[in-house]
């Protein structure tokens, strides 16, 4: 909890309090909490001596650096951990084909990226930390990971174990904790959240409350194609998704980005999803998008509603 101190205009003892609360709730011992923490706990005092995370494979150490013991303890921990839901990593040789090819999203966020040099970051659901990892090579002060689900936290935390970077760290918190964070950061990441919030531009507003003035937003939604400023409202699910809510199209983010109060709105990509991006592997065994989609038509999904695009919106909050 160190990083606190490096955050400029926050309630510290309010969210050195909340951490603290969350912190004593892992210590409870609970079975949910106990299946995830004792691989960690397996493996945390390894360390990895090169990484690289220039390129679209996050690699953490190098087969040769463990023994063949060790090498297979961090295996089976990694094994712990699946469904794998964003990567590629490669991690003392093991490669971790994950669900997501999320190297493909990253690349379409560069061209876009704003300047992370000395920054402090926001990483809103980060899962196991794919894209933080990538925003080392550009030199952010602090990159602060929410992240509420304990198998993506624990895993983060044994990844970054291994890696030891110390710019990086993530907290067991949703996007409903932004607002303690207010005029703290110069760049928040939104990716692939906002849909399941049943009020997008409230959590919009929360968001540029936690943002310093100028600071920019970066945002990458499911939606659905059209150019009217429309959202789908699912009746139970989107695409076999519980917990979807509205599903909009490129024009639509574009204005719940103007209601909440950003300016200079740019949508810099969008395009559809398909089975080459979001797909079944070895490391996550479950349905993936060919099971989500019309079998017959492919531009429908199984419930019958227009098949999922991505779509990437960039944000200033003005000064």
């Amino acid at each position: 909890m160190q990083y606190v101190n490096l955050l400029p205009n926050v309630d510290r003892k309010a969210i050195l309090a909340l951490l603290q609360e969350k912190e004593r709730w892992l210590d409870l011992g609970k079975k949910g909490v106990e299946r995830l923490r004792l691989p960690y706990e397996r493996v945390k005092h390894i360390r990895a001596g090169y990484c690289d995370f220039s390129g679209d494979v996050v690699t953490i150490g190098q087969a040769d650096e463990l023994s063949e013991q060790d090498r297979e303890k961090v295996y089976q921990v990694m094994r712990d951990f699946m469904p794998w839901r964003k990567g590629p990593f490669e991690v003392f040789g093991i490669s971790i084909d994950a669900e997501w090819r999320s190297e493909r999203k990253w690349n379409r966020v560069l061209p876009e990226l704003p300047d992370l040099r000395g920054k402090i970051v926001a990483d809103i659901g980060c899962n196991n930390g794919y894209y933080m990892f990538r925003m080392t090579q550009h030199e952010p002060e602090l990159v602060l990971g929410f992240e509420p689900y304990l198998q993506h936290y624990y895993t983060f935390k044994t990844l970054n174990s291994f890696a030891g970077v110390e710019n990086l760290a993530v907290e067991l918190l949703g996007v409903e904790h932004i607002k303690l964070y207010r005029n703290c950061f110069d760049v928040v990441f939104l990716m692939g959240i906002l849909y399941h919030r049943s009020s997008p531009v409230d959590v919009l507003r929360d968001i540029r409350s936690a943002m310093s003035p100028g600071g920019v937003l970066i945002v990458e939604s499911q939606g659905i194609p059209g150019e009217e400023p429309q959202a789908l409202f699912p009746a139970h699910r989107y695409a076999k998704v519980p917990g979807t809510y509205f599903v909009p199209t490129a024009p639509c983010l574009a204005n719940w980005l103007s209601r909440a109060g950003f300016t200079d709105v740019k949508i810099f990509f969008s395009h559809p999803m398909s089975s080459r991006e979001q797909r079944r592997t070895d490391w996550m065994a479950f349905e993936s998008y060919e099971d989500f989609i019309d079998k017959s038509d492919s531009s429908l999904t199984v419930e019958g509603y227009p098949a999922p695009i991505r779509i990437f919106a960039k944000a200033v909050n003005p000064s």
